[in-house]
């Protein structure tokens, strides 16, 4: 004897194989996030102008056009490659500049440990891509230029923030000048960053931990 078929709309009836299919095919990134992701990394490795659009797109696995169906200028992609690169950024200075489970001054020090660490993935040889960036693509585009003042500005308010709860917690002086020193401490460190991808050695930013941690922050 066949079974009769549940009716229409019983919730308790499970997905069909050509259902279950369906759902997976719709968690499937789409184009433009291959591009985004794929680019992100050829770009980094290779560089803003050594990266030609065949480049990306041979890496997403997707047809040539469909770049420009989704980005209107390699200028675009590169300031949405930036925000991509910045998210993972702001998550690293979520888990220690703004993390207050932590005294203020060790935050700073897992900041640039996390830092290092990111650059150490590919043996220092990409750098970091704002300062891949700001030496390329600053001199032929003021909207990335722009973007990368923007990015470097608040990631010196969130050091800034954080030595300002190092004086509140007493690990510094009440009259630390907090702005002037995380202005110093963001551009020590991207030089620190360019001077580890040219040596392939993550020296310069153990030589400015050390100086800053033993010096400046006493």
């Amino acid at each position: 004897m066949v079974p009769k078929s549940p009716p229409f709309g019983d919730r308790s009836v499970p997905l069909t194989t050509n259902m279950s299919v369906h759902i997976k095919a719709m968690a499937k990134p789409s184009n433009r996030e291959k591009i985004l992701t794929e680019g992100l990394r050829v770009v980094h490795a290779r560089g803003y102008a050594g990266a030609s659009v065949r480049d990306i797109v041979e890496a997403a696995g997707v047809p040539q056009g469909s770049f420009t169906n989704h980005f209107t200028s390699k200028e675009a992609f590169g300031l949405e490659i930036i925000d991509l690169y910045f998210a993972s950024a702001r998550e690293l200075m979520h888990q220690t500049l703004h993390n207050a489970e932590l005294a203020p001054l060790q935050r700073l020090r897992d900041y640039i440990e996390g830092t290092r660490a990111h650059l150490a993935k590919d043996r220092m040889r990409n750098g970091c891509l704002f300062g891949n960036f700001t030496a390329e693509a600053c001199d032929h585009s003021e909207l990335i230029r722009q973007r990368l003042v923007e990015i470097f500005a608040e990631v010196q308010q969130a050091v800034a923030d954080c030595l300002k709860a190092a004086v509140a917690a007493g690990e510094l002086p009440a009259d630390f000048k907090c702005d002037d020193v995380a202005g110093f401490v963001v551009s020590s460190l991207q030089g620190a960053n360019l001077l580890a991808k040219a040596q392939r050695s993550p020296d310069p930013v153990d030589c400015l931990a050390q100086v800053l941690f033993s010096t400046v922050l006493r």
